[in-house]
């Protein structure tokens, strides 16, 4: 299958040691490098920060979730008000997933069958059925760069029969929603699933690339493994992958695990670490997290971390930023929000440029260390 028009991905530099692999995505609306962070605007804005701020930060492609703008405000209201580009003021690429992760943790009242998941609004109770037909439609209104084919996501440790059932659903219904897609200007990536069990991993994959898809996302990660089992979840799944084809995996995670997935192929990360602990008072650093709450920072005149060019580094001190969060001021989580943004962006630059210039396995080592594990 040839890329759709106007979207295409090829790799531009191989580290040497690993299988980490700096690329480049076409969109419709720019060029994405890779491996790239994706901010995750959940409800079509990325909380507290200004598509401004997020540009300016190094983001080029942002997350919206489909479950979410379905239920509230309606995938017919986002595309009245010029879909998600003009609501969310954004030039750059969207992702939009396609809601199967929320369908199974949010919701009430699931039920699964073959033909759709029937599932319990948690916002107003309401009966919702999502079948892989309506999954393609809601997101085609939506108008994001690229989607997803609906999954299911059981947990990594369950049962091995439901994981198996899941495979086996996932793959029907990504043929299902392939069926669908009619939007020349959006690129369909399927979804991996099988948690941690290596041989249903494998069946997906293959199962997968069979049907063919612009690229090919690892879900059911990050909820409940370890980390060591996430990571030889990659070891084996990645290399059945197209080469070709971006590989993106969903809601990973922290610096540690990212670093982790490059070196074992992954091109592409969201997840909601930066903005969420950001709101809760807790600042990325490379040299591993800081409690802004802590006492230790009340009458600190450092930065949060020295070097980093964020508006929270250069012009607020420690002790400003706890004061906010003390005082209840918004100041302070929008503060923290935009220096973690910037923060995995940042990574995401060094690790491009490490891998270009092949010194990723020195980075890698001395990253890592300087994290904690």
């Amino acid at each position: 299958m040839a890329f759709p028009d106007g979207f295409g991905f090829a790799v531009v530099a191989r580290d040497a040691a690993s299988r980490a692999r700096c690329g480049r995505i076409r969109t419709w609306h720019g060029h994405v490098e890779t491996p790239i962070f994706m901010p995750v605007g959940t409800q079509a804005t990325v909380k507290g920060l200004l598509p401004d701020q997020l540009r300016a930060a190094g983001a080029r492609v942002l997350l919206a979730n489909t479950y979410h703008l379905a239920l509230r405000p309606g995938a017919e209201t986002v595309a009245a008000l010029g879909g998600l580009h003009r609501m969310m003021a954004w030039d750059g690429a969207i992702l939009t997933d396609s809601g199967g992760f929320q369908i199974f943790s949010l919701a009430e009242r699931v039920k699964i069958t073959d033909d759709a998941a029937t599932f319990q609004s948690h916002i107003d109770g309401r009966l919702i059925e999502l079948t892989p037909e309506r999954a393609i439609q809601i997101q085609e209104q939506l108008g994001a760069d690229v989607i997803m084919c609906l999954d299911e996501c059981p947990t990594s440790v369950g049962d091995r029969a439901v994981l198996q059932s899941a495979v086996a659903r996932t793959s029907r219904w990504a043929a299902r929603c392939k069926a669908a897609h009619s939007r020349a200007d959006q690129a369909l990536f399927g979804i991996v699933q099988g948690g941690v069990d290596l041989d249903l991993r494998a069946e997906s994959a293959t199962a997968l690339r069979e049907i063919d898809f612009p690229g090919y996302a690892i879900g059911g990660l990050s909820v409940g493994e370890s980390h060591d089992e996430m990571l030889t979840v990659l070891d084996a799944t990645v290399p059945l992958l197209p080469d070709n084809r971006p590989h993106y995996l969903m809601g990973v995670g922290r610096p540690q695990d990212i670093i982790e997935a490059v070196a074992r192929g992954v091109d592409m990360f969201d997840c909601v670490l930066p903005t969420r602990n950001g709101r809760n008072a807790m600042a990325f650093t490379a040299d591993g997290p800081i409690k802004l709450r802590n006492a230790a920072h009340e009458r600190s005149t450092e930065p949060i971390e020295r070097g980093c060019p964020c508006t929270a580094c250069t012009q607020f001190s420690r002790g400003t930023i706890r004061h906010l969060f003390q005082a209840g001021e918004m100041l302070g989580p929008i503060l923290l929000s935009l220096h973690n943004v910037a923060f995995y962006l940042r990574l995401m630059a060094e690790i491009r440029a490490a891998i270009v210039a092949g010194r990723f396995a020195d980075y890698r080592r001395d990253t890592l260390a300087r994290l904690g594990q």
